[in-house]
């Protein structure tokens, strides 16, 4: 039997490409990196984000991310260390852009994409929600048909992220001559900042359908 026959790839990938274009932690961030200190340090933390979905991705598949969403604690703690993790990122896109100071290394680049990932709860309802609406238990193993749609909504993500890294870069260079004035440091520092609001805001509860699967 054909483990992904039962697929309805159309209606999967425009959930996946809506779902990835639609605003969201990753594309506020990586808009600001990138049109502040360029492609290179965008696409090396697109790499970060690329891993710390993966990582998400094994973990619904081997149901720990479904052990995690029973635990409201566990959960919240998640929620709220990824909250936290964008306000810090706001504070580094007003500093970091300042007069004088050096631009964000490769390296923290890489750590900060892979960390705000490993603790977005988004992604984790994300895969055993979504990703779970277009398997089958008809179609064979759950945990190996998790592993091949979620490996395909990464590498969806990856597209779509590094567009938006060409597209930050782009405009960042008509930016150059602005990144050290108050107007522009203050309006990434708010984006990043709103970004970190709606977070708070669209995780508050932990969805039914997560509790009753790990039930």
């Amino acid at each position: 039997m054909d483990i992904l026959s039962g697929v309805n790839w159309t209606s999967f990938m425009i959930a996946m490409f809506v779902i990835e274009l639609t605003p969201g932690p990753n594309m506020g961030w990586l808009a600001a990196l990138s049109a502040q200190t360029g492609r290179r340090a965008g696409m090396i933390a697109v790499l970060g984000i690329t891993i710390g979905l993966s990582v998400q991705v094994a973990a619904a598949a081997t149901g720990l991310s479904a052990i995690a969403a029973a635990s409201d604690w566990l959960y919240h703690l998640l929620r709220w260390a990824g909250v936290g993790y964008m306000v810090y990122l706001a504070w580094c896109a007003w500093a970091e852009s300042a007069e004088g100071v050096p631009p964000i290394r490769d390296e923290n680049a890489f750590r900060r994409g892979l960390i705000s990932n490993l603790l977005n709860p988004k992604a984790l309802v994300f895969y055993m929600v979504v990703i779970g609406q277009f398997t089958s238990p008809q179609a064979g193993p759950i945990w190996l048909q998790t592993l091949l749609l979620g490996g395909l909504h990464v590498l969806t993500a990856l597209i779509v992220h590094s567009a938006i890294v060409l597209l930050g870069a782009m405009i960042g260079t008509r930016l150059a001559s602005w990144q050290s004035s108050v107007p522009v440091r203050l309006a990434f520092a708010l984006s990043l900042l709103a970004i970190a609001i709606w977070i708070a805001i669209s995780t508050g509860t932990i969805p039914n359908d997560i509790v009753d699967d790990a039930a």
